[in-house]
């Protein structure tokens, strides 16, 4: 079986890339994922917040001011607190360059345009494929507008591509009031990939404390379904490499994402969960099933359920809600 795929330009061994977590963390733990059959990594996230304490030595002040302001900035970690600095980072991606032979893609994530978006190239310098650039980003002020937040990622992405010549990649939510068109202003940008969805963590509230708490749940298998859906509805219509991410569990859920029109599958809470074990599984998994298909390649397969070339492309929309509500009415 051929499992190659291409992301962003990338020559890939298979489809299954572990996304940003924990266990990019160490060397031995990424060549713990090559092994395992990795054909990627995407490395933990670098924040925008880690920069800019380091240049401007805001770590002092969040620090010296954090119990007057506690409903702000005790919410910001210490710099203690994260796994790898600014300049760690960089040292961290060269490293893993020598240590291993798949791609290395680095990620960088943050909101405003400032310095930060300059530490790309940095990240470029130090070695790595390729850049995701995460945009993880609440619009809570009642007075900013879609386009204003819209804005928030093009100019970003702009900036970045003005700062390096590796392929980059975007990381959005689905939360646009229309997701195809900024993916569509995205694309003309010039981005080499787009990857379907970031994971918004919402906190919890402490009732014996009466404290706002973070909280995390690793995420379940349904949760792929909304990036499926967009995967499928996109596929065609944009330039960009297209990943999905979230509740991608096992080698069916790898096929799903090849179907719909993804490049890659990213994965981390399966991993965190079972270990690197899990890769060569559903390498495996995916391998039998193509076979028992008849399937000789991942670039044979990919797009084959997407929206544009299914028989009912109306499914993917209003009609797949209505047909939804239907089926359960007649169940009861």
């Amino acid at each position: 079986m051929d499992l190659t795929t291409t992301y962003m330009g990338l020559k890939l061994k298979n489809p299954v890339v572990p996304s940003a977590s924990p266990l990019s963390e160490s060397v031995d733990k990424v060549k713990e994922l090559e092994d395992a059959g990795a054909s990627a990594v995407v490395v933990y996230s670098l924040f925008e917040e880690q920069i800019t304490h380091e240049a401007n030595a805001l770590d002092f002040y969040l620090s010296q001011t954090g119990e007057s302001y506690a409903e702000a900035l005790s919410y910001f970690p210490k710099a203690s607190e994260y796994k790898l600095g600014p300049e760690e980072y960089l040292e961290h991606i060269s490293k893993l360059k020598r240590a291993v032979d798949i791609p290395i893609i680095g990620s960088l994530n943050g909101v405003s345009v400032g310095g930060w978006i300059k530490f790309a190239k940095n990240i470029q310098e130090a070695g790595a494929d390729a850049l995701e650039l995460n945009v993880y980003y609440i619009p809570t002020d009642v007075n900013l507008v879609g386009s204003q937040v819209e804005n928030i990622y093009l100019n970003n992405i702009t900036a970045v591509k003005e700062n390096v010549t590796i392929p980059v990649s975007i990381k959005i939510g689905p939360y646009f009031s229309s997701l195809a068109n900024i993916a569509k202003k995205l694309d003309a940008l010039d981005i080499n990939g787009l990857v379907m969805f970031n994971r918004f963590y919402q906190p919890d509230i402490d009732l014996e404390k009466l404290d706002v708490i973070p909280n995390l749940n690793l995420s379940s298998k349904n949760e792929l379904r909304l990036p499926l859906r967009w995967l499928a509805i996109l596929y065609g219509k944009i330039k960009a490499s297209m990943a999905a991410t979230s509740g991608i569990q096992d080698h069916e859920d790898v096929i799903k994402v090849i179907m719909a029109g993804g490049d890659v599958a990213m994965m981390c809470s399966e991993l965190l969960r079972h270990g690197v074990g899990r890769i060569p599984q559903i390498l495996d998994g995916l391998k039998k099933w193509m076979e028992e298909k008849e399937y000789e390649s991942i670039s044979q397969m990919k797009g084959s359920m997407s929206q544009k070339a299914i028989a009912e492309p109306a499914a993917f929309e209003r009609a797949n809600y209505m047909k939804t509500l239907q089926s359960y009415k007649q169940l009861v």
